[in-house]
C-alpha cells in the first residue's frame, strides 16, 4: 500500500515538475543573449551614423588600427628584429596577417627586385645631402614622414577633426598633420597638387556615409612597411572611411601606380575608437631620437 501511494502522490505531481520545468527554460531563453547578438568578425549589425550640424556624418575622434601591416602589409611570421644580440625581445617584430585583398602585390618584376633590395638594405642610412640618401633605408626607421596609407596603420593613434571646409587628420608618429580638402572648387586648394609631398595633396567628399579621399602628389621616398614595399612619384591612393559602430570605421586604400604595379591593388582593415578616459594624443617627437642615427659624426650630444 505504502509503495503504491507514493507511486500514485509522484504521478500526481509530474505535471507540476514539467510545467516548472517549462517556465523556467522559457524565461531563461527570454533573458539569455541571441545566438544571432554575437558579432561575427569582420561584420557590424545595421548603423545608424550620426551627423554634425552641416549634415556631414560625424568622424571625429581619436582612432587607432591593431594590425601589424606596418612591418609586413602581408602575412608574415614573427621575427628577431635589428641586433637581437642586444635588443632581445625587446626588438622583435610580431607576426600579424596580412591586409592585402587577396593576399599579393601586383609587383612588376623589376619593381620586385627593388623591393626585395630594399628590405636588405632597411637599416642602412647614408649621411649625404644627396637625393640618393633615401635610395637605402626604412623612412620611418629616419622619422620621415610615413606616406598614405601607412600614416593609418602605424602603431600609433591618431585623430580626425572635422571643419565645415576641411578634414584635419594630426598623428602621434612624429607630430604628423594631414589636410584633406572638402571644399569644392576652393582657389585655396587647387584640384592638383602644388608640389609632391610626404603625405601627397588630398581631397575628400563623402558618398553617403563614407568619406572618400583622393590623394597624388606623392614624393617617391615613403613605403608601406618595413619589409621594403614601396612606390614611386606616380602614386595614386584613393581611401574611403566607413564608419560601421559608434566604436570602428572600416578603412580601404585603393593603389595604383603604373611605374611599380601591374594593376592598382588594395588594403582594408578597421580602425578602432580609442574610449580611454579623457584620451588624447602624446608627444612621440622622434626627430630627437635620430639625430645620432642620421649624422653620425656630425651629431653634437647637447648634454656635453
Amino acid at each position: 500500500m505504502k509503495a503504491t501511494a507514493v507511486f500514485v502522490f509522484l504521478f500526481a505531481c509530474t505535471p507540476i515538475v514539467v510545467q516548472a520545468q517549462t517556465a523556467v527554460q522559457q524565461r531563461a531563453a527570454r533573458t539569455a543573449p541571441a545566438a544571432s547578438a554575437i558579432p561575427t568578425p569582420g561584420q557590424f549589425p545595421p548603423y545608424k551614423v550620426p551627423h554634425m550640424a552641416d549634415g556631414k556624418p560625424d568622424l571625429n575622434g581619436i582612432w587607432q588600427a591593431f594590425v601589424a601591416a606596418d612591418i609586413d602589409v602581408q602575412d608574415h611570421d614573427a621575427q628577431a628584429g635589428p641586433h637581437p644580440e642586444i635588443m632581445g625581445a625587446y626588438g622583435a617584430w610580431p607576426g600579424g596577417q596580412g591586409i592585402v585583398e587577396g593576399g599579393e602585390i601586383p609587383y612588376k618584376p623589376e619593381a620586385l627586385e627593388k623591393k626585395k633590395a630594399n628590405a636588405e638594405k632597411r637599416m642602412v642610412v647614408n649621411i649625404t645631402s644627396d637625393p640618393h640618401r633615401h635610395d637605402t633605408g626604412d623612412p620611418e626607421l629616419k622619422c620621415y614622414r610615413p606616406g598614405v596609407p601607412r600614416a593609418n596603420y602605424l602603431p600609433f593613434p591618431f585623430q580626425i577633426t572635422q571643419s565645415r571646409d576641411n578634414i584635419i587628420i594630426v598623428y602621434e608618429f612624429g607630430h604628423v598633420l594631414r589636410t584633406i580638402y572638402m571644399k569644392e572648387n576652393d582657389p585655396e586648394a587647387p584640384k592638383e597638387a602644388p608640389a609632391d609631398s610626404w603625405l601627397g595633396w588630398s581631397r575628400g567628399h563623402f558618398e553617403g556615409d563614407t568619406l572618400v579621399v583622393d590623394s597624388t602628389g606623392f614624393v617617391p621616398y615613403t613605403w608601406f612597411d618595413r619589409a621594403g614595399d614601396y612606390h614611386s612619384d606616380a602614386l595614386h591612393v584613393i581611401e574611403r572611411y566607413t564608419p560601421a559602430s559608434p566604436y570602428h570605421i572600416m578603412y580601404e586604400a585603393t593603389i595604383d601606380d603604373p611605374k611599380v604595379f601591374t594593376r592598382p591593388w588594395k588594403v582594408s582593415f578597421p580602425l578602432y575608437r580609442r574610449m580611454e578616459k579623457n584620451i588624447q594624443l602624446v608627444d612621440f617627437n622622434c626627430e630627437e631620437f635620430v639625430e645620432k642615427l642620421l649624422y653620425g659624426p656630425y651629431f653634437k650630444d647637447p648634454s656635453k
